[in-house]
């Protein structure tokens, strides 16, 4: 959970930019957006084998130059 000390001569602006700095670098917009909705085994399955298809096309496509 991220937490923010903010000072007193400090903006709410600032403070803010802070606080969703430190939720980007722990990654918990990500992680709520995952979780938004459920994802059965077997799509996740055939987006991960897809995935993979697509980098190694990438590097077999860069390898050639």
């Amino acid at each position: 959970m991220p937490i923010v000390k903010v000072g007193e001569s400090e903006s709410f602006e600032n403070a803010l930019k802070k606080f969703k700095r430190q939720c980007e670098r722990e990654g918990i917009l990500s992680e709520v957006k995952k979780r938004e909705h459920y994802e059965k085994p077997s799509v996740k399955r055939k987006k991960k084998a897809l995935a993979a298809r697509k980098k190694a096309f990438r590097r077999t496509k860069l390898a050639v130059r």
